[in-house]
């Protein structure tokens, strides 16, 4: 397998969401989760995103398994290498972002590195350095209150430097607007200052378009899955790969037993919480209750296991940002975080133990602790449920089931019976 394109994830569900666009711009993708087994069977493939979760572990282990994905997606021809990143640029002054792009750019040799998180798809756009979020720059966003990593600074080239041990500079959308032969003289003369970085700005579509052009020329890039689509229409457009069909096959159905978790405490999914409760039973977790092992686990699984022959269930340990704030006082940020994904993940492997073959999960960081939990080391991707959400099936895993793993933000109001509907 000589692969046209590799890709590094900082999450499981930001993974499969670069995964879902670049089989729909036509690259016969797989998602694996960590650097694969040399024993994992991969079909013939033009991209491998592989999943770490390793956006807010500690920057040194974040770094040393993101040089591993990396060695492993070069010794498999990949000339190019994304490393992909939430579209909110989540990351604490001390990282993560910096130091892993850090650490690539040295071992592949890069000069100055494209950086953005733009996708104007799903309403995130990047102009003079600055990241929007819709019509409003992301420190006046909902979303600065990130749990693990709010962002309260939505200039990235500030943002970037804070973490990064390189000198950070700025393509600016005039230069974008005048095509791929200004940005890469633009990147050269950064380059030539010293500056191993630079922000790009990316308002439409069609930048992306451009900046996957000059990155595509490059071994490094770092951004969002907009990136990742400029990158594979680049791919594309100059034949580096043959366009397949982006309808994102994943054979048979498998049926069986539904569940739907949430750990996100996101708006858009605390409102798709409130919009499930009309359509199936809908457990609510106390998260203090989890922190102390005071039996929240069991409760879930003695609530579910009665119900899941009649329907899909929906068990949730979400809670507002002003909860979350009051419950990372009482027991610190950690040692609450890390409590209620391992309970999460402990009722997601009984719950498969008990017959549920298509589970949902929202959140990334649920995510990563159920697919660890789980040991699926990989996953085809099908058909997209909603902007960055594909349905997923399980590879080499010890049973044939389907997921959805959704990050907070994503996915519309009604997002859990669409997910069901397309996940048979």
């Amino acid at each position: 397998m000589t692969l046209a394109l590799g890709c590094i994830a900082d999450d499981y569900t930001g993974a499969s969401d670069l995964a879902n666009t670049l089989t729909r711009a036509g690259l016969r993708t797989v998602q694996t989760i960590g650097v694969p087994a040399d024993d994992l069977a991969l079909p013939e493939v033009d991209a491998v995103v592989v999943s770490l979760k390793s956006r807010s572990i500690e920057a040194g282990l974040a770094v040393s398994r993101s040089r591993a994905a990396e060695a492993w997606l070069r010794g498999r021809g990949a000339g190019h290498v994304l490393f992909k990143i939430c579209s909110t640029f989540d990351s604490t002054d001390a990282g993560n972002i910096g130091p892993v792009m850090d650490a690539l750019r040295a071992d592949c040799g890069e000069g100055a590195v494209l950086v953005t998180p733009a996708f104007p798809e799903t309403g995130r756009t990047v102009y003079q350095g600055n990241l929007f979020v819709g019509a409003v720059p992301l420190n006046e966003s909902p979303l600065k209150d990130h749990p693990l990593n709010p962002m309260r600074d939505s200039n990235l080239v500030r943002v970037l430097a804070r973490q990064s041990r390189t000198q950070i500079g700025l393509v600016d959308l005039a230069t974008v607007t005048r095509g791929a032969d200004a940005v890469r003289a633009r990147l050269a003369e950064l380059a030539g200052k010293g500056i191993g970085a630079a922000i790009i700005d990316a308002v439409f579509d069609r930048d992306l378009e451009t900046i996957g052009l000059v990155a595509a020329g490059h071994r490094l890039s770092v951004g969002a899955s907009g990136i990742g689509l400029g990158l594979a229409r680049a791919l594309v457009s100059t034949g580096k790969v043959k366009s397949a069909s982006p309808s994102g096959e994943t054979g048979a159905a498998v049926g069986g037993l539904a569940a739907c978790l949430a750990g996100s405490c996101s708006q858009a999914t605390l409102q798709q919480i409130t919009n499930a409760e009309r359509i199936m039973p809908v457990l609510h977790l106390d998260p203090d209750r989890i922190i102390m092992g005071a039996g929240e686990v069991q409760r879930a699984l003695d609530w579910a296991r009665p119900r899941l022959g009649e329907g899909p269930v929906l068990i949730a340990s979400s809670s507002t940002p002003d909860q979350v704030t009051a419950l990372q006082a009482r027991h610190g940020r950690d040692a609450a975080g890390h409590a209620i994904e391992q309970a999460m993940a402990d009722i997601a492997e009984n719950l498969v133990k008990s017959g549920v073959r298509r589970l949902i999960v929202a959140g990334g960081e649920t995510s990563g602790a159920v697919v660890d939990r789980l040991k699926i080391p990989g996953f085809l991707v099908g058909v997209e449920i909603a902007a960055g959400v594909p349905v997923l099936r399980a590879v080499g895993a010890e049973s044939d089931m389907l997921l959805a793993l959704k990050s907070g933000n994503f996915g519309g109001g009604e997002f859990f019976s669409d997910a069901l509907m397309l996940m048979r």
